[in-house]
C-alpha cells in the first residue's frame, strides 16, 4: 500500500514560471479544501491525519491526497501520516497565504459590500484595505462595524494600490462596466483579479482571473437536482 510520506519532485522554485504552470489547477483547488479540513482538524485538537482520512471528507482517494501534495515535495511519515499542524503551514507557504495580502474591492453594491465587510478574509490571510464606487452618492458613506471602511472614489484607487501594495482587486460591478474596471485595475498594479461580475473579461495573458458566478453555479446545481430525480425515478 501506497504511504503517506510520498516524494515525487521537488518543491517548484518561484523563479522557474514553467514549474509552476505544469501544476494542474484541479490540484491547487483541492490544496485549498484540503487546508479548510486541517484547519477544522486542528481547531478540534487533532494532531495528525491520514491521507485516507483527509481525502474521504471531501470525496477523494487516498492516492489523490498523496498526487497532489507530491507536486509540491515531500510530506508526511509512513505509518504517522502527516502533522496536521505542519501540514497546514507548508500549504500555507504553497498558496501563498502565510503572509497579508491587501485586497481592494470595486463596487459598492450588494456584493461589494458583503466582501467588503466579511471578517473571515482576514483569518485567511486577506486584508480590504479600500473600497471603491463611481457612484458619487456611495461616495464618503462607511460600511460595516464602526469605524467603517469608507467608499472611495475610483481616482483614488491607483493611490490606495500604490500606498498598501495592493496585489488583487475583487470587481463587483455590473457586466457592462467590469471590463472598464478591470482595465482601471491593471493599470493602478493590481497583478490579480476575482471577478463576480457576470461578464469575461479580456485582460493580458499572465494576469490571473478567477470568476465567481453565482448565476452559473445555480444553473449547474439546478442540473445536478434534476439529474438525481431523475436517477430516483429510475429505481
Amino acid at each position: 500500500m501506497a504511504s503517506d510520506a510520498s516524494a515525487a519532485g521537488s518543491h517548484p522554485d518561484p523563479k522557474d514560471q514553467t514549474a509552476w504552470d505544469e501544476i494542474p489547477a484541479p490540484a491547487v483547488r483541492r490544496l485549498c479544501l484540503y487546508l479548510r479540513e486541517l484547519e477544522g482538524l486542528l481547531s478540534r485538537g487533532r494532531l495528525t491525519v491520514s491521507s485516507k482520512e483527509l481525502g474521504r471528507t471531501l470525496g477523494y482517494t487516498d492516492a489523490q491526497v498523496r498526487k497532489d501534495l507530491a507536486h509540491f515535495g515531500h510530506f508526511g511519515q509512513p505509518g504517522i501520516g502527516y502533522g496536521v499542524e505542519e501540514l497546514i503551514g507548508r500549504i500555507k507557504a504553497i498558496l501563498g497565504t502565510d503572509k497579508i495580502w491587501n485586497v481592494v474591492v470595486v463596487g459598492a453594491g450588494n456584493i461589494g459590500q458583503a466582501l467588503s465587510t466579511y471578517r473571515g478574509f482576514l483569518k485567511k490571510g486577506f486584508r480590504i484595505v479600500g473600497v471603491f464606487d463611481s457612484n458619487p452618492a456611495k461616495v464618503g458613506q462607511r460600511i460595516g462595524d464602526p469605524p467603517g471602511i469608507e467608499i472611495l472614489p475610483l481616482d483614488r484607487l491607483a493611490e490606495v494600490v500604490a500606498s498598501q501594495e495592493v496585489r488583487m482587486g475583487i470587481v463587483a460591478v455590473p457586466a457592462e462596466v467590469a471590463q472598464q474596471v478591470a482595465e482601471v485595475l491593471l493599470a493602478a498594479g493590481v497583478r490579480g483579479i476575482l471577478n463576480f461580475a457576470p461578464a469575461s473579461l479580456a485582460v493580458p495573458e499572465l494576469v490571473p482571473v478567477v470568476p465567481v458566478e453565482l448565476s452559473v453555479q445555480l444553473e449547474q446545481l439546478a442540473f445536478q437536482i434534476r439529474a438525481q430525480g431523475s436517477r430516483v425515478r429510475a429505481q
